[in-house]
């Protein structure tokens, strides 16, 4: 038996409720269940219970057995002198307050059908936990939770942009810039994308965005690929324009060797991706605020189709050249960058300044971005569950990782679809 499962069935009233008895004999009578807490304190905050007759507001405490009051220190500790209620699973003793006065304490009885419902989505070895059961449950149903699970998801994603603002003194170019830069580098070099970008800052590189050769070479030096280079005119003006700026600048370079090129397609080399990242950069000045005033996603869409720079389009790599072919990047990388860094910056931009309008424009962009393909949406797919858009791919994400990774069924609106079955 585990307290998470007691908490749910607690939550949810699926207890015997109508003839509770206290330990100590008094009739008890549960009017309002309290509010869930998952800080430190009670576990169920502001509930409202009748005993004996009498009228309790204060605050229930859920344990296994009856001991672990003690066990946990309670009994010395004055934040749970307000319980007025224990709910237990096993009542093997009396507990007591701080000052000697007894809790009233109750065995929690339920169906044991749920439990056998709990124990069989733990155990399981399934991709899902409850992936013989899901689709029992109304479509209308799972399409209502996986809107919340949206929601969730950018609230997540905001608390990293929101710590990163305060990191960079509320300055929205340069957050943008640095999250913007690690999807740049998709998953595979997101981190050394990311290393760069904070290496160097976009007010150095706006400075100079009118000309994209010293774009190129602040990017491509400070990303430590240019010392494997210097073959060619065109590299040759790269390290020398470099190594002005990063005098100019105290610019310190990354270490190149996180770059990674194995098993990447040659349009996806970190050396093309900086290339078209520059060429971003010296296309458009003050990016976050052209997103802001951008109208819809065929606007955002054109605001991210770039191409490299003529050298790129006969080299994926420095030293050799390959056939020619314009390099620009695709509407799959660009719906990537959209859900992943323009979405949540437009979601928490409404969040702090009030702005419900951007809130909901993160949310119609995704409901018109074409459904993601991956593995995992591939298997929801394979369950029943095809997405209509990105905002239901990133949903199914977030389920998957979120909850069914970790089998957090309980917490999970759908897991407690099936644990109130009277059979799975």
């Amino acid at each position: 038996m585990k307290e998470d499962f007691l908490h749910f069935v607690w939550k949810n009233r699926l207890f015997q409720h109508d003839s509770l008895v206290a330990n100590t004999g008094e009739k008890i009578k549960v009017l309002r269940l309290g509010e869930h807490n998952f800080d430190a304190g009670p576990d169920f905050f502001n509930a409202k219970v009748e005993i004996d007759g009498t009228l309790w507001v204060g605050n229930v405490e859920i344990h296994v057995n009856a001991s672990d009051w003690a066990r946990h220190g309670h009994h010395k500790d004055k934040n749970y002198d307000n319980v007025i209620l224990q709910a237990v699973y096993n009542n093997d003793t009396d507990v007591k307050r701080t000052n000697g006065e007894p809790v009233p304490t109750v065995e929690l009885k339920f169906n044991p059908s749920i439990y056998q419902n709990y124990q069989e989505l733990l155990q399981n070895q399934y991709w899902i936990p409850c992936q013989n059961d899901f689709y029992k449950v109304d479509p209308f149903f799972v399409k209502h939770w996986l809107h919340k699970l949206m929601i969730e998801r950018l609230e997540r994603k905001s608390n990293e942009i929101i710590a990163c603002l305060e990191k960079n003194k509320n300055d929205w170019e340069e957050t943008f810039y640095q999250f913007l830069a690690r999807n740049f580098g998709f998953k595979t070099n997101s981190q050394p994308f990311e290393l760069l970008a904070k290496s160097l800052p976009y007010k150095f590189l706006i400075k100079h965005k009118n000309s994209l050769i010293q774009i190129e070479a602040m990017l491509l030096g400070q990303a430590g690929l240019l010392q494997y280079a210097l073959s060619d005119d065109y590299t040759k003006i790269l390290d020398r324009e470099y190594k002005v700026f990063s005098k100019k600048f105290s610019l310190r370079h990354i270490d190149g060797h996180l770059w990674k090129f194995l098993r990447l397609r040659p349009s996806n080399f970190p050396t093309i991706r900086i290339a078209q990242f520059g060429s971003l950069i010296h296309k458009t000045s003050g990016l976050f605020s052209k997103i802001i005033q951008a109208g819809n996603v065929k606007e955002l869409l054109e605001l991210f189709r770039v191409s490299t720079s003529p050298y790129w389009e006969n080299h994926y790599v420095f030293n050799k050249e390959s056939e020619h072919k314009e390099k620009k990047l695709g509407d799959q990388a660009i719906h990537y960058i959209l859900i992943n860094t323009v979405v949540p910056f437009l979601f928490v931009y409404g969040k702090i300044k009030n702005l419900d309008d951007f809130k909901e424009k993160s949310l119609e962009i995704l409901d018109q971005i074409p459904p993601e393909s991956n593995s995992i949406v591939k298997k929801w797919e394979k369950l029943g569950i095809k997405a209509e858009n990105a905002f239901y791919t990133q949903a199914l994400l977030q389920l998957k990782n979120e909850y069914c990774k970790f089998r957090k069924c309980i917490q999970c609106r759908i897991g407690n679809k099936i644990l109130k079955s009277e059979k799975v």
